[in-house]
């Protein structure tokens, strides 16, 4: 057990950290572009597509953590119901399962257009970088998030103690 929770630590971890990384170069890149921008008058001429990139790391990084650990907007009009019945772990693990099972069509509409990124040859306009590789960025935290909730569901069904054991 130990190990699972080491090895599941570091791939909980190193997306957060990612994307802590993506949230602080964007800030210095937005510090200087302001300061560029007002003493010199030479504004960052990539800021815009490098705030798109940012951003999309940023999101797409850390949505399978949020995705498993509850941190998505929620109404809880009728948690009073699911727990005078004792019914909320069936509750949270079918939805889990759902939720990741719908994800499939996202999933796959977002490789199909990735690869067709990619077979186009397109590139961002200032850096000439890939755009595919973005995508493929894009579509792995997607995959990687409906992955989680479908496991995170099943372990809330099967395993409840393991699952809050995992929890960081």
């Amino acid at each position: 057990m130990p190990t699972l929770k080491k090895v599941y630590r570091v791939l909980v971890l190193v997306p957060i950290w990612l994307a802590c990384a993506a949230l602080f170069v964007l800030m210095v890149m937005t510090f200087s572009d302001v300061i560029l921008r007002s003493s010199f008058d030479s504004p960052i001429e990539a800021g815009t597509e490098l705030t798109r990139i940012l951003v999309a790391v940023m999101v797409f990084a850390v949505m399978p953590h949020i995705s498993v650990s509850g941190g998505h907007i929620a109404v809880d009009l009728t948690d009073g119901i699911f727990e005078t019945l004792r019914l909320t772990r069936l509750r949270d693990g079918l939805i889990l399962i759902l939720s990741g099972g719908m994800m499939y069509w996202p999933v796959a509409q977002v490789w199909k257009l990735a690869e067709r990124t990619r077979s186009y040859g397109d590139v961002t306009e200032y850096l000439g970088l890939p755009q595919y590789l973005t995508m493929w960025f894009i579509a792995s935290g997607i995959t990687l998030a409906a992955l989680a909730m479908v496991i995170a569901g099943v372990l809330t069904l099967v395993a409840p103690k393991l699952l809050k054991e995992l929890k960081i």
